[in-house]
């Protein structure tokens, strides 16, 4: 029983934890996507959403190291620099690299007929079913979560 306990009480702490990161990133970042949703036509939800589960709401390795907040495959300097192999894309900043995603989703097939759709349920389908998740349901389910923490 005490083991479930603390299991039980580590969950909940998880949750609140992650739940404030997700938050202090949304705060931090909102201005940056807000400015890229207005250029891109994609909504600022969409760009937070995917940054806060690709990136680990910006404490993941690749965000850290790379700036890349998304996931993004290319080149990189970490294997000179740091001694560490990565197949990510390394950019010269976290704002570089928010307009490379915008840059990347602006090609798909799908931008066009969604250009400037408020719908995060139809963003988050499309891009999921594009390749660019390795599990796309669940992705698409986590993103669309994350979404709840922008306001509209």
């Amino acid at each position: 029983m005490k083991k479930f306990f603390f299991f039980l009480i580590s969950v909940l702490f998880l949750g609140v934890s992650s739940s404030k990161a997700q938050s202090q990133y949304v705060k931090k970042y909102l201005p940056l996507a807000d400015s890229l949703s207005k250029l891109y036509q994609i909504p600022k939800q969409i760009f937070l959403g995917v940054a806060i589960i690709e990136s680990g709401s910006g404490t993941s390795r690749n965000a850290k190291l790379l700036n890349n907040h998304f996931g993004i495959k290319g080149k990189n300097n970490l294997l000179n620099t740091k001694g560490i192999k990565s197949s990510y894309r390394q950019f010269p900043s976290v704002e570089a690299g928010y307009v490379a995603f915008g840059e990347l989703i602006s090609r798909k097939k799908f931008y066009s007929t969604l250009k400037g759709n408020p719908s995060l349920e139809a963003w988050a389908d499309a891009i999921s079913k594009s390749g660019y998740p390795g599990n796309p349901s669940e992705w698409k389910r986590l993103v669309l979560s994350a979404t709840k923490m922008v306001k509209k």
